[in-house]
């Protein structure tokens, strides 16, 4: 018996929509991963990139549990000493509401070229309305 290794030519992508309404940050965050790694896939092989697109709407919406909205703290450095910026994830939910949700799953991907082209296919929306209705995305089961 041979094993079948998928070609990048052979790849196929579907379109999802995920609406975020009330989807707890981190389960929501893991499957998003997963499908767009592609490890819903049978062909599913870690060198390529062979998962799908994904749109999410209403990303204000997430929901984050304990104290995270007053305590959880995302960290930027501009380069320069004394350049550390922290902003508090209420204060990017008021602002960049789809951030938090690209930075969650970004760091669930591989950190190399391959999880920076994986990360392109996911499409984050603060709001119900996404310029993805020609592409027809099918609703992702969760849980």
């Amino acid at each position: 018996m041979k094993t079948y290794n998928v070609k990048a030519s052979e790849i196929e992508r579907e379109w999802w929509i995920v609406d975020a309404t009330d989807k707890t940050l981190g389960r929501l965050s893991t499957l998003i991963a997963q499908v767009l790694r592609g490890k819903h896939k049978p062909t599913f092989v870690p060198h390529l990139d062979n998962g799908d697109f994904i749109v999410v709407t209403n990303a204000e919406k997430i929901r984050v549990t304990g104290n995270k909205e007053e305590q959880k703290t995302y960290f930027r450095h501009s380069g320069y000493p004394g350049g550390a910026r922290f902003t508090s994830l209420k204060q990017l939910r008021e602002k960049h509401p789809e951030r938090i949700l690209e930075h969650a799953v970004k760091g669930m991907l591989p950190h190399n070229r391959l999880g920076r082209a994986q990360i392109k296919k996911m499409k984050v929306y603060a709001g119900e309305n996404h310029p993805h209705e020609a592409q027809q995305p099918k609703p992702l089961k969760i849980g």
